[in-house]
């Protein structure tokens, strides 16, 4: 059976990645830091009780994760995916409103978080078929689209989310591992907010498209959700 780790699954696009994953009769490890207090997970798990499995996780307690890889060290994973992340609220504030103890946690979660998950689980994803390792970025993460300015902790973290991707991309090659980065769009979810461009599940329906193609040959790609390259 095929089988896939998503973190980040409580919600939004973790959330209708789960849904749609189980639906097509994937094995889902669905984490999140508190799944006991997740409604929506906790009810789609009931709908297919044989595929989604919670765990508990705080990607940025990296005991945590040590404690779920043990959990799983029988397991063969195909795809991870590294959903979730963070946009602190303190970034609005702009130039010379810095919140640095705001930006540290972004790093933890938007950037190590995806490091730490694909070292400690690359066993699991190399025993697997697919051997695919998604980090779910954003186009705010580009250096070369930024013409905004703002944004520094969400922005940096991200970009150097996309460089971890980069070097995974090269040092796992030898293990048959595909390593990319996404942006799934401008995406209507607590963090992308109600005016944004696209729901939630053509942003997903549109990765999995994606995602169902990519070959070691993709390896190292910054893409969209409807399979375009992105400028780094």
């Amino acid at each position: 059976m095929k089988t896939i780790l998503i973190t980040g699954a409580n919600r939004g696009i973790g959330l209708e990645l789960t849904k749609q994953y189980a639906a097509e009769g994937w094995r889902v490890f669905a984490c999140s830091r508190e799944p006991q207090k997740s409604v929506a997970l906790n009810s789609l798990a009931k709908q297919y009780p044989e595929l989604i499995k919670a765990h508990v996780l705080d990607v940025a307690d990296h005991a945590q994760i040590e404690r779920l890889e043990q959990t799983l060290s029988n397991e063969s994973i195909d795809i991870l995916i590294n959903n979730a992340g963070i946009y602190p609220k303190s970034d609005a504030s702009g130039f010379g409103h810095t919140n640095y103890a705001d930006w540290i946690t972004a790093f933890n979660i938007n950037t190590m978080a995806p490091l730490k998950m694909a070292e400690i689980f690359v066993k699991q994803i190399a025993h697997g078929k697919q051997k695919l390792i998604v980090t779910i970025t954003s186009q705010m993460g580009s250096i070369e689209d930024n013409s905004s300015g703002g944004n520094y902790l969400y922005r940096s973290s991200k970009a150097a989310a996309n460089m971890v991707m980069k070097s995974l991309a090269v040092d796992l090659k030898t293990k048959g591992i595909t390593a990319v980065s996404f942006n799934p769009g401008w995406v209507k979810t607590d963090m992308g907010g109600p005016n944004a461009m696209i729901s939630v599940e053509q942003s997903v329906t549109g990765m999995r498209q994606v995602i169902g193609k990519l070959t070691l040959a993709d390896s190292g790609k910054f893409l969209g959700y409807e399979g375009n390259e992105i400028p780094w």
